[in-house]
């Protein structure tokens, strides 16, 4: 299958630009990212994509299995990566993608220049000595009321996932995204996504690194942004003066401004 049919892949921007790879997280899509890519258009070529499941790529692609781990969806990446011919990529993940990067980028270091992460948490559960932001008995039940009733699940989850409840607009786009996945896709992305522990990736990290937090959000606590600018060697964290779990939508000035100071720091 055409890759680039089947990850809706689209690009924009300058065409003899350095590369930026822009990934979304769990029930969201590329549009998720239009706010941003104006900015970054201006002096990059921008690679955009949904994965697998997601937004327009190509259902009939979809596999379980493989969409039952992250690497499934880091072959998706590397998959783009290679029908492009993409070289020197930077690449921006927000959420779950942000370890799916890492993923990728351990896999083909010689296709990736620098990570961008976007509200990162490689591991969602508490343990001792670490702090995720959920107890394993709130992740069960997550994932109990998603799997017996997504779209009710969805409605509830979307406007606390995203926060500023001030401009609720922000909460009903992210429902809509989140009601327009297949639910027996969603289910099977959000157990791959809350079940996940990436910890011991983040060693692999060798390109430089942004991590991008805010600073209140419930699904990445800013001890997470801590445990993982800890982690990489040589990273950069920054603190958006946002609320939620997606500034690319609530902040996206800040957030373009953040993605390329430090890209352009880079060249």
């Amino acid at each position: 299958m055409d890759v680039r049919r089947r990850n809706n892949v689209s690009v924009t921007g300058r065409t003899d630009g350095p590369v930026v790879l822009l990934a979304h997280g769990f029930g969201c899509d590329q549009n998720m990212w239009r706010l941003v890519v104006p900015a970054l258009a201006k002096d990059y070529r921008v690679v955009l994509f949904d994965y697998v499941g997601s937004g327009g790529a190509d259902s009939s692609a979809w596999s379980e299995r493989r969409y039952s781990s992250l690497e499934g969806y880091a072959l998706d990446v590397l998959e783009v990566c290679e029908e492009l011919d993409l070289r020197d990529v930077a690449f921006v993940g927000h959420s779950v993608s942000a370890m799916v990067g890492v993923l990728a980028a351990a896999k083909a270091p010689q296709r990736f220049s620098s990570l961008v992460m976007v509200a990162p948490s490689p591991r969602y559960i508490d343990e001792d000595g670490y702090r995720g932001g959920f107890s394993a008995d709130d992740i069960d039940e997550l994932l109990e009321s998603l799997e017996s009733n997504y779209l009710g699940w969805s409605a509830a989850m979307a406007p606390v996932i995203m926060g500023n409840p001030e401009r609720p607009e922000l909460g009903e786009e992210l429902t809509t995204s989140f009601c327009a996945t297949d639910p027996a896709m969603a289910r099977v992305f959000a157990r791959t996504t809350f079940l996940s522990d990436s910890r011991d990736d983040l060693k692999k990290v060798t390109v430089p690194t942004l991590v991008l937090e805010c600073s209140q959000d419930v699904i990445a606590p800013r001890e997470v942004g801590a445990y993982v600018h800890q982690a990489i060697p040589g990273s950069r964290l920054v603190t958006l003066k946002a609320t939620g779990h997606c500034p690319q939508l609530s902040a996206p000035q800040a957030t373009a401004a953040a993605i390329t100071e430090f890209l352009g720091a880079g060249r």
